[in-house]
């Protein structure tokens, strides 16, 4: 992964966005001395997001399989004032 500073990304920006398009390269930038942001291609993006919504899935599909408790109708419109 190459890491090129703000300046030279503005300078560069051009040749750094065809090598993530077409290279597949992953850029982080960063400015003063620290990453702040990285450009990646969409396939990389797509990736991401799947990876993020399998693991919305498995934190749901976890969270069904717990046992709920068995709370009375009227006590829970009494906690909400109804």
């Amino acid at each position: 992964m190459r890491v090129v500073s703000f300046t030279r990304a503005r300078a560069a920006l051009s040749d750094l966005f065809s090598r993530v398009v077409t290279g597949g390269d992953r850029v982080i930038i960063e400015r003063h001395g620290h990453e702040r942001v990285a450009m990646v291609s969409m396939d990389d993006v797509a990736a991401l997001e799947r990876a993020e919504d399998q693991a919305d899935i498995q934190a749901a599909e976890a969270a069904l399989a717990e046992p709920s408790p068995d709370i009375p109708w009227e006590e829970i419109k009494r906690d909400l004032g109804l």
